[in-house]
């Protein structure tokens, strides 16, 4: 077996390892979870050299997307909350979350279009910074949000990240052109960097889980569970929504990944601490259909490559 056939073998798994990884290692996380920011600003930045500037723009595609984010997270809150506002709440921040600054990533080594969800990316963080002191001043419980404060507060989080790798992107493409090939034609590092942050990312969120109070475990379980369901509806209607624009792919990881990250924070910030649970249990969702995902297309191209030999 040579290098780049193990390497084929092992992507699969790699991502179940990572969430493994945090599990096993989450007592000691917060000694390197100020890593995290580094990693995916590192993995943008070689995603970004690899699109063109002129790739982006705003399609009604994007806006079917972000549609569904919006008011799919409204509609949610709306028909749970009769029967618990905490689990209500949790399934709501699951879904209003936007796009992962990383989605773009997978989406590659998916075969998605990359400027796409670099697009909706950016698209899905602004809309959510600027409707989220909305309406979480209807739904929260936990604090009284000034408007502009929770927009510079929410935006200083997600814009540098998708921003800064962009910028920088554009500036190797029109100064530093050799390099700028070069980290274009280093597409694979990419993904084993969000394998580390997924390690962080994981570990982050067994640590806030184990910290709540024996007695909320029950409701955790149903928050844990609602988290489930909406993750697995997002990637079927966006693959669905995707599949009538001939790109299911991105469609998929459009409203299936989400920023998790920064969803634990809004939850922990603006709303019951407990819906928290819904976004942490979240990460292991997603990067568990992330993985099925990566293992069906390793398995369809090593069929294709024993079809050519």
């Amino acid at each position: 077996m040579n290098a780049s056939t193990f390497r084929r073998n092992l992507k699969p798994w790699i991502l179940p390892i990572a969430m493994v990884l945090g599990i096993l290692l989450h007592n000691y996380i917060n000694l390197v979870a100020g890593l995290s920011p580094c990693l995916i600003f590192l993995m943008l930045l070689i995603t970004f050299c690899k699109v063109s500037p002129n790739d982006f723009h705003i399609s009604k595609f994007i806006w079917i997307l972000l549609s569904v984010q919006i008011l799919g997270a409204i509609a949610a809150f709306i028909l749970i909350k009769p029967f618990s506002e905490d689990i209500a709440q949790g399934a709501f921040i699951c879904i209003f979350c936007p796009t992962a600054t990383a989605a773009p990533v997978i989406t590659g080594i998916l075969g998605g279009s990359i400027t796409l969800l670099a697009t909706y990316s950016l698209i899905s963080n602004i809309s959510v910074a600027l409707l989220a002191p909305f309406l979480f001043s209807l739904i929260g419980t936990e604090s009284n949000i000034e408007f502009s404060h929770s927009i510079f507060t929410i935006g200083s989080k997600v814009f540098p990240l998708i921003l800064s790798p962009l910028a920088l992107a554009l500036l190797f493409r029109a100064y530093m052109p050799k390099v700028h090939k070069q980290i274009a034609n280093r597409q694979s590092l990419s993904f084993y960097l969000w394998a580390l942050a997924l390690i962080i990312v994981v570990g982050n969120a067994v640590s806030f889980i184990m910290k709540e109070p024996a007695d909320k475990i029950p409701e955790m379980i149903a928050i844990a569970l609602v988290s489930l369901v909406a993750c697995c509806l997002q990637f079927y209607v966006g693959r669905k929504i995707g599949r009538r624009f001939g790109d299911k792919i991105s469609g998929a990881q459009g409203l299936g990944q989400k920023n998790t990250v920064l969803a634990i924070w809004m939850a922990l910030t603006y709303l019951n601490p407990i819906s928290s649970v819904g976004p942490a249990a979240y990460v292991a969702w997603q990067n568990t259909i992330n993985s099925i995902q990566l293992y069906y297309k390793g398995k369809n191209e090593k069929t294709r490559v024993s079809k050519l030999n």
